[in-house]
């Protein structure tokens, strides 16, 4: 630990002091502070959502985008109920994301716990997603299920820029948000704010988010930049619980019904109240035309209460942290070097308080417990580029634990947990064989993914210090190609992913959740996607431009060594994954900036219990979205209005795997509306 205290103290000290080398500012650093490789030149399954993919989708949730990367799967119960995997299984997250990594900005939005409130953010305000699928190990530290990198900030073109938009539809829906920008000599402040409601389909199914975030850039030097962001989110949405098979035939939008022995969802007002707050500065200097350096610092609050069921939980989340990386180029011939040492340290305070829930309200006490966690790792990438090949290394060092302390029913000693050091490698190289045209790819990394907070210390009331770490093995293939004019765009890769000491989520006879390590998995997977310009950017014409984008993906994922209370699942296809997915999508643009998008998604069967003896049927997605744009004297009126579901499919956007009584099914909604409108002043 010493150890990365120096180095964390020895990164973060650069001075700016005399004259810059050269009169030359340097561009605003990236997302995070790795040299990030040319689209073409990388060597990973790796996949940007831009603002424009953004703004073709359904504007309220970032699912449906999402959805459109291959391998990537986002679900939402009912409003506001994210949960997140990346070529995986939802195995481990009844709700939120665990076992992947989420950067917003320059800075870590998962927390030194291991989860990630992604449902705390709003969607109007996120520039682009970039989706790196597969274990990252190197420059993002400890995961198995990938990374998230998500810019929240607009590009800094404008001097000056205001956009106001609101909108609603179906089941009472409705949003609103401001984001005005101001660019001054130096320096460029943007500030934001949102508010989201929806009443949902089913029955004690609403939800309501009020959001605000505020952003600072500084260029106060030639080669010194600052940057600040800062977010408030206020967060509340009901969960309706799932149902049983007969109970959805009969009616798919009800809540979860009381028992002879238990109170229903709705009586017991089941439901998520999450206040958090997030805010980073971040400071970017060029030592030398060579080398450059980055250090953030961020911290983050989060109170959360869950009424359930069974009971009452309240948390009261602390956490903050510094990540530092110091980055080298060098140029030689047609060769091109570089080096990023870095590291990144986070630690947090957990205290977690059960009550009984008496019609939604506290009751008495029933535990408590408080936590400490701390995580980090030292982290070394080199790329070496030519003319036609890059190679890229990494290597991270990780480390975790935590202390834990009973203070209710039976006040205890502080406790504590120590993960054993973990060196993670990845390496990966791309050869073009035709430049900027054809290009191979091969990558293989290790992966290693800690329990999280909410694992060791689950709804059972119970902390769970035996819970051993995921760890996991990756090697993949890839080939790219690109048209000669760009109109063609097609990427095939394949991958071959093993994990041991899997962490799955169990349910006792009252609903309380645990988690246990089950064994292991195999994860084979296919993934094929092309994008075609059918017609590019017209003056004249009805059709002034059409694109079309497809996918599809077929896993084998299957459990090995994998067993339970006797019954043995090895062989059986892993729960919660489609074995097959696939997106076709069109967007057409017509004289008098009038765009028609339809988007076609497909899921095969979904088990949904370990033995595979109950399985979700296979469904079909259609999403229609009309927009009309008028530019006039700087400025932009955009209308536009969708439908959801066109065809009226009878689904779940996530169902509940291994639920206690058989209660798998959370009906998504069937055919419904949306519209609205934005202004925007530059």
């Amino acid at each position: 630990m010493r150890f990365i205290l120096i180095i964390l103290i020895i990164f973060s000290c650069p001075c700016v002091q005399g004259q810059a080398e050269d009169s030359t500012r340097f561009p605003s650093h990236e997302v995070i502070s790795v040299i990030r490789k040319k689209p073409f030149f990388t060597a990973s399954a790796e996949q940007t959502i831009s603002r424009e993919h953004l703004e073709q989708q359904y504007p309220y949730s970032p699912l449906s985008a999402v959805n459109t990367v291959p391998g990537v799967r986002m679900e939402e119960r009912s409003p506001g109920s994210y949960r997140l995997s990346i070529r995986g299984s939802l195995l481990r997250s009844p709700f939120g994301v665990r076992n992947v990594k989420i950067y917003l900005g320059p800075f870590p939005f998962t927390d030194a716990g291991g989860n990630t409130y992604l449902n705390s953010l709003d969607i109007s305000f996120i520039n682009s997603i970039t989706i790196l699928k597969g274990p990252q190990s190197g420059t993002y530290g400890a995961n198995t299920g990938g990374v998230v990198l998500i810019d929240p900030v607009p590009p800094d073109t404008d001097s000056t820029k205001l956009i106001v938009s609101a909108g609603g539809g179906s089941f009472n829906l409705f949003q609103e948000s401001i984001f005005a920008k101001q660019r001054f000599k130096k320096s460029t402040l943007s500030i934001s704010q949102a508010y989201l409601r929806s009443n949902g389909y089913r029955v004690h199914s609403g939800m309501n988010r009020l959001y605000t975030q505020a952003s600072y850039k500084w260029d106060y030097h030639p080669r010194a930049s600052f940057q600040s962001l800062a977010l408030y989110s206020d967060l509340y949405y009901q969960t309706p619980g799932g149902l049983a098979k007969a109970q959805h035939d009969a009616d798919p939008r009800q809540a979860r019904p009381a028992t002879p022995v238990l109170p229903g969802a709705a009586q017991q007002n089941a439901s998520v109240y999450n206040r958090t707050v997030f805010a980073g500065i971040s400071h970017a200097y060029k030592i030398r035309p060579r080398v450059y350096h980055v250090v953030s610092v961020f911290a983050s609050g989060t109170r959360f209460e869950n009424p359930f069921i069974t009971n009452y939980e309240q948390r009261l989340e602390n956490n903050y942290g510094v990540r530092t990386s110091l980055d080298y180029a060098k140029k030689n011939n047609n060769l091109t070097h570089q080096f990023n040492l870095g590291a990144e340290l986070q630690q947090g305070s957990f205290s977690i308080d059960n009550h009984g829930n008496r019609l939604g309200k506290r009751d008495t006490l029933q535990a408590a417990d408080k936590l400490r966690a701390r995580q980090g790792f030292i982290f070394l990438n080199f790329v070496q580029s030519g003319y036609r090949h890059q190679f890229t290394g990494s290597l991270s060092y990780n480390f975790f634990g935590y202390t834990y302390r009973n203070v209710y029913p039976f006040p205890a000693p502080s406790r504590k947990k120590t993960f054993s050091p973990k060196l993670m490698p990845n390496l990966s190289m791309s050869y073009q064989i035709i430049r900027n045209r054809l290009s191979l790819w091969a990558t293989t990394g290790s992966g290693y993914s800690t329990p999280t907070i909410a694992e060791v210390r689950a709804s059972d009331n119970v902390v769970n210090s035996s819970l051993q770490a995921e760890t996991g093995n990756n090697m993949e293939v890839g080939i790219k190609y690109s048209g000669r004019d760009s109109r063609l765009a097609c990427e095939i890769s394949a991958f071959y992913f093993i994990l041991d000491e899997a962490i799955v989520r169990r349910t006792d006879s009252s609903g309380n959740e645990y988690f246990i390590n089950a064994g292991g998995t195999l994860q084979k997977g296919l993934e094929a996607q092309v994008s075609i310009h059918i017609i590019k950017e017209k003056t004249r014409g009805i059709i002034r431009s059409a694109d079309v984008h497809s996918y599809i993906t077929h896993y084998n994922f299957t459990f090995r060594e994998y067993s339970i209370n006797g019954a043995d699942f090895s062989g059986n296809p892993l729960t919660g994954v489609p074995a097959v997915t696939a997106l076709a999508s069109t967007d057409i643009g017509f004289a008098g900036n009038f765009n028609l998008f339809i988007q076609y998604y497909r899921a095969a069967d979904i088990p949904l219990n370990d033995a595979n003896t109950v399985k979700a049927g296979a469904y079909d997605l259609v999403q229609l979205k009309a927009q009309w744009k008028h530019v006039f004297q700087k400025k932009e009126l955009i209308v536009f209005a969708g439908i959801d579901n066109l065809l009226d499919r009878t689904y779940s956007l996530g169902n509940d795997l291994n639920a206690a009584g058989a209660r798998y099914y959370n009906a998504a909604a069937p055919r419904n509306y949306y519209a609205g409108v934005k202004f925007r002043l530059y």
